[in-house]
């Protein structure tokens, strides 16, 4: 009788064990869930105007374990095509063997072929959007997948093809989120911005006009052997094809601008802008500065740097269409499109990448809008006191921290991402050393 009691018991404490190990399993599941690789389409303008998009998509090929990439979007300024993409993967191939000996989670090159799409190559008219692209297509495509996570859109450029898919199926506005790489590509994608900002302000967007030059800009607190091109000569010399063509890049020095994007969804918490992370902090913004003037401006006028300012000219009623480049303006030896908008009407936007005093000059064969000329000054920080053109942001509309100390030279909240200069890059040598 003792011995059968003894045997129930065992069976019943066998039965209790596997339940126990059964529930461990199923928080464990749960935990794994928690913790999916967060959904991502990069749109760059790799192969363009800056060298920086080839050494941020290295470190997104490194780092390609971490994220379900979604797709691979050339969204260029000048020559930059889809096959500068597949160059880079061509490059990544070579180092793909050693790489996946240390982590096999790396995405293979042909994954990451299958998802690199074109988007639009000419910027946007005045009204923001023309015509759908694959680049445009795929947002579309993918946005509207069955997902319990949002399609994170990492912006390394031009709005056009995001602009082009919100216009297009406005629905996906809630199920992604975007973090855009401003400054300078903000005045270069000008309008698109403008649309965005009046159409869709109630997408979840991380507008980083300065927080991310924290990356690269060095400061008191940067270690000496990743100082200016000492990171290079110690942690990427002599380690693999993709180190080899790493020097083809600013001389080898780190810039990178782009890969804040990815890093704050690396090391942080996403949902949470105002936390800390590798990609900076931000703060929730209700406004986006615009400043329209129908007149030439003057060193008396002042706006907020990478706030929208937008000139009008009176002008001949021409037959051509409403939105047709007709004009330029040049500031600081670049020059961008002005558009008819009819009624002899003409506009030209333009937005500063940092604090400024300039000036500006239109050219056209048009008589009246030939030789217009004026001075501004652009101030931070932004977005600036509120003013009555100012476009009204949604909810869940993010920009860079404003306090002085958090200023890294001129650069606004860039020292909510160099603080932690030391930690990523230390971290990126770890998986350089891959490849020795």
């Amino acid at each position: 009788m003792k011995s059968k009691i003894i045997k129930s018991r065992r069976f019943l404490f066998e039965c209790i064990l596997v339940l126990l190990i059964q529930g461990i399993g199923s928080v464990s599941a749960a935990f794994a869930q928690s913790k999916e690789k967060p959904r991502i389409i990069v749109s760059t303008d790799i192969g363009g105007t800056d060298p920086d998009d080839n050494q941020s998509m290295i470190y997104l090929m490194m780092y390609s374990d971490l994220f379900q990439i979604e797709g691979l979007i050339s969204s260029p300024y000048g020559k930059g095509r889809k096959k500068d993409l597949l160059d880079m993967i061509d490059l990544y191939e070579k180092d793909y063997p050693q790489m996946v000996a240390h982590n096999k989670a790396l995405a293979t090159p042909n994954q990451l072929r299958q998802v690199c799409k074109q988007g639009i190559i000419p910027g946007a008219p005045y009204a923001g959007y023309t015509t759908p692209t694959e680049g445009s297509e795929w947002i579309i495509k993918s946005a509207k997948k069955k997902s319990k996570q949002p399609l994170w859109v990492l912006v390394w450029g031009g709005l056009e093809d995001l602009a082009q898919a919100l216009h297009d199926a406005p629905e996906i506005e809630k199920n992604i989120r975007v973090y855009w790489i401003g400054g300078p590509n903000k005045k270069w994608s000008i309008n698109s911005y403008s649309y965005i900002v009046a159409h869709h302000s109630n997408v979840w967007m991380i507008e980083a006009n300065a927080t991310y030059r924290g990356w690269f800009m060095e400061d008191e607190k940067a270690p000496a052997t990743m100082h200016d091109g000492a990171y290079y000569e110690n942690f990427i010399k002599g380690h693999g094809a993709m180190g080899a063509d790493f020097i083809n890049y600013y001389k080898g020095y780190v810039k990178m601008g782009d890969t804040p994007s990815l890093a704050y969804l690396m090391h942080g918490t996403p949902n949470h802008p105002q936390g800390e992370s590798w990609g900076g902090q931000f703060v929730p913004i209700s406004r986006s500065s615009n400043a329209i003037f129908e007149r030439n401006t003057t060193i008396a006028d002042t706006i907020p740097a990478y706030g929208v300012m937008e000139w009008r000219f009176k002008g001949p009623r021409l037959a051509i269409s409403p939105d047709s480049a007709c004009f330029t303006l040049e500031v600081q030896k670049q020059e961008w499109p002005g558009y008819y908008l009819g009624n002899g009407v003409y506009a030209v936007r333009y937005s500063s990448k940092k604090p400024e005093v300039s000036n500006y000059l239109t050219h056209s064969k048009i008589a009246e809008l030939d030789g217009q000329k004026g001075e501004y000054v652009s101030t931070a920080p932004w977005p600036g006191k509120p003013s009555k053109n100012d476009f009204k942001l949604g909810k869940n509309w993010f920009g860079d921290l404003p306090n002085p100390e958090l200023f890294l030279g001129e650069q606004q909240g860039a020292r909510t991402i160099s603080k932690h200069r030391e930690a990523f890059l230390s971290d990126w040598a770890k998986r350089w050393a891959w490849l020795k």
